[in-house]
């Protein structure tokens, strides 16, 4: 599903228009990556939790050559499903 389509379906759903329903959705967007860049976690019941975990630095392989690289230490967006959503997927 595309932004646009879950921008449609938002909007049928809430019964809004689609203006209201891209709004909505930009919001959320920023929210959450706000949050999640403040270090912050976000919990929505029965959806999901987002939050921001620590990757070590480790070594890897350039796949062209099998030289060994060394990939740095990051930061990663995690993304755990809730109970009701893990239902609905099953």
């Amino acid at each position: 599903m595309t932004k646009a389509e879950l921008i449609g379906k938002m909007a049928d759903d809430a019964g809004v228009t689609k203006i209201a329903a891209e709004k909505a959705l930009n919001g959320f967007i920023s929210a959450v990556s706000e949050a999640l860049a403040a270090g912050d976690k976000i919990t929505l019941v029965g959806f999901g939790t987002f939050d921001v975990a620590e990757r070590s630095q480790r070594e890897g392989r350039n796949p062209r050559t099998g030289e060994v690289i060394s990939i740095p230490a990051s930061k990663v967006v995690r993304f755990k499903a809730g109970n009701k959503l893990k239902e609905k997927v099953q």
